[in-house]
């Protein structure tokens, strides 16, 4: 629903508040706003929100809000033409610290040769809150003498490469890379001229998050037997659990075996027939395999079923695009487009008795769907009838968890808020980048130290099929359902968002494969 909103217009060192904004009327009515203020025609000027230019004629991917800071650039026209005191500042003039204060950017980093595999995966992992909570509250320093103890010194050196972040400027991650190196020597390998060689993002990712999940303590909550539960916030927040039916399928009296496994990822393995992220991560769930049936006192064919019965808070998903090519001794890389979904529903790959326990909140996600459009109409009605009703209900985020299972899923429904992208055609070679949901549909491309906006189709567009960046790590945070407390009514679903993030991380839709 449209309606006049109060934002903040900074003009080089000038800045306006509280200019109201009606975007029921055209953006030429805004500029002329602005042009009663500073002078400046409506045809000079040039008008940017997160990096969005607004046109003259709709208001596009623009989404105004209550407060929000708008970045005006232009000069004045004067009638005799001077050198003007200060120069107008466009966005491909400006310098690295002057765009990240005018598009309100979160810090890049450094490479520091052949390092993005790294950087990339930092910028993914900092959109976990709880991780983040987590890490300020981590008591351990760095050590880099001979007694270093690898686990500390680089879950230390993370919690202070983030804190260093949140001011705002970039980075170079010197001190994580050295820990890196140190505890992981294959990291620190050179190449004949001397420089780092490149390295794999996903082995990387695995290895932070191995020790992290050595440091950080499981979070608690009143009445809550998570430190029995869990060692480690990583196994609360990112682990999942398997159910497995091993059944052999050449002697059919031979009783299945049953077992459980943990994981922190789930791998989307791709062949000639997957075209979608789901049907990747289902051919990986019924598998063949040879091993001794005592049955038969041979080996034989079993087939081992994988059923989720545990689902993490925030679902990591690798697609396995590399393989091993002997003859020329390289990890080959998969170019095939897999595409993978803003938001991704895992309830088919789960056990039927999580089914049964994700039902109800899934009721409630239904319920918020067939109301949506009840109250579109209503507040549409609502306008055309010129009622002015500002009032808001007081909001609450339901949890994404099971009461008695901090930090699990407790609906199925999850929301894409990082994608760590290859480009190249080897696991060791090519560029690695991190694309991150900032806030809304707004993303953030993390190249390194170059931090920029792109929207929800090219974020889409990394699917693969190309020499373009290809998904090859997603992280997907849970859906939380936003309701609205009104005074002796039942709670009423009113909007749904992903985990709120250091990045602000909330909900965009996609259609479902």
């Amino acid at each position: 629903m449209n309606v006049t909103l109060s934002v903040k217009v900074k003009w080089g060192k000038e800045n306006y508040p509280d200019i109201e904004v009606n975007t029921d009327e055209d953006p030429l009515v805004f500029k002329a706003q602005l042009f009663a203020l500073t002078g400046v025609q409506p045809e000079r000027q040039k008008v940017m929100l997160k990096g969005t230019t607004l046109k003259d004629s709709d208001w596009g991917d623009i989404k105004l809000k209550d407060g929000v800071t708008v970045l005006m650039m232009g000069s004045k026209e004067e009638d005799v033409p001077t050198e003007p005191l200060e120069k107008p500042l466009f966005v491909e003039d400006m310098n690295e610290g002057e765009l990240a204060s005018a598009l309100d950017m979160p810090a890049g980093l450094t490479n520091l040769g052949n390092t993005c595999y790294m950087n990339a995966t930092v910028q993914c992992l900092k959109t976990v809150p709880e991780l983040r909570e987590a890490l300020r509250g981590f008591q351990g320093g760095v050590t880099m003498a001979g007694g270093m103890i690898p686990a500390q010194s680089i879950t230390a050196a993370l919690r202070d490469l983030y804190d260093s972040m949140d001011k705002g400027a970039t980075i170079p991650p010197i001190i994580l890379l050295q820990v890196l190196h140190m505890a992981f020597p294959r990291f620190a390998e050179k190449s004949e001229h001397g420089g780092f060689t490149q390295q794999d993002a996903n082995e990387c990712w695995t290895e932070l998050v191995r020790m992290l999940q050595q440091k950080l303590q499981p979070k608690q909550t009143d009445g809550s037997d998570s430190q029995a539960k869990f060692k480690s916030l990583v196994d609360q927040y990112f682990g999942g659990t398997f159910d497995c039916e091993l059944k052999c399928i050449e002697a059919e009296d031979e009783p299945p075996s049953f077992s459980k496994e943990n994981f922190l990822q789930l791998s989307c393995f791709i062949s000639q027939d997957v075209r979608y992220m789901l049907s990747g991560l289902r051919s990986k769930m019924q598998e063949q395999l040879t091993k001794q049936s005592p049955t038969l006192e041979r080996d034989a064919v079993y087939t081992k079923t994988s059923k989720i019965s545990r689902l993490p808070a925030y679902l990591t998903v690798q697609f396995v695009r590399f393989y091993y090519k002997e003859k020329e001794s390289i990890n080959a890389k998969i170019l095939k487009d897999v595409k993978f979904p803003l938001e991704f529903d895992a309830f088919e790959l789960c056990s039927s008795k999580l089914q049964q326990k994700l039902t109800p909140m899934r009721a409630r996600f239904k319920e918020y769907e067939d109301r949506r459009v009840e109250e579109a109409q209503k507040q549409e009605k609502e306008v055309r009838n010129n009622r002015d009703d500002t009032s808001r209900a007081k909001v609450r985020h339901e949890p994404f968890s099971f009461e008695d299972d901090l930090g699990s899923n407790n609906s199925g429904y999850y929301t894409l808020q990082a994608v760590l992208t290859h480009r190249g055609r080897s696991s060791s070679s090519g560029h690695y980048v991190a694309w991150v949901r900032q806030k809304g549909d707004i993303w953030l491309k993390c190249d390194d130290d170059q931090v920029s906006p792109v929207t929800c189709e090219e974020v889409l567009k990394l699917s693969g099929g190309g020499d373009w960046h290809c998904a090859y790590v997603l992280l997907y945070g849970p859906r939380i359902l936003e309701v609205a407390e009104n005074e002796n009514t039942k709670p009423t679903a009113i909007e749904e968002t992903a985990a709120p993030s250091p990045m602000d991380t909330s909900s965009s839709t996609s259609p479902q494969q």
